[in-house]
């Protein structure tokens, strides 16, 4: 003979639930997607530079000098002049820039991305833990409720599946 948990006690479970999936599993979902996405801006912006010192390889630069134009913020760009195209400065983390030559940079910006590339994959597989948990606890919910899947069940499936 089964006794069956009283009223109070199921809501009691169902509001500790809806609280940790709200104020924890979501949360936490939340803060890995943002750095995830903040790992493949700095790989864009690696990638941008490593294009660009690329194509200043094969142009030959007149007396070995460039002009340019520098955006100082809210588009507001002024004329530059950058009198050795030979050697450039790399923010390599921390808030420290190294001087290297174009080789250098190439092959730092290379190990620079293969690094960030495994941290995003990492934060990919977490972000699916997370999801899997929420799916989870979502189950355990239905099942304090005596909740049946009903055509709500497979837009969840399509939304996170």
């Amino acid at each position: 003979m089964e006794l069956e948990p009283d009223t109070a006690e199921i809501g009691q479970k169902v509001t500790e639930y809806e609280k940790f999936l709200n104020e924890r599993l979501k949360v936490d979902l939340q803060k890995t997607l943002d750095s995830r996405d903040e790992i493949y801006a700095k790989m864009s912006e690696y990638l941008q530079l490593k294009t660009n010192i690329e194509r200043m390889q094969e142009v030959d630069f007149p007396k070995g000098e460039l002009r340019t134009k520098v955006d100082l913020g809210c588009n507001f760009y002024v004329q530059a002049k950058v009198p050795d195209v030979s050697k450039i400065f790399v923010a390599v983390g921390f808030g420290f820039y190294v001087e290297f030559t174009h080789s250098e940079a190439l092959k730092f910006i290379d190990k620079k991305i293969e690094h960030l590339t495994e941290h995003a994959e990492r934060l990919t597989k977490d972000s699916g833990r997370i999801k899997a948990h929420i799916r989870l606890v979502i189950e355990g919910l239905k099942e304090l409720q005596g909740l049946q899947d009903g055509p709500e069940e497979q837009e969840f499936r399509d939304i996170w599946g």
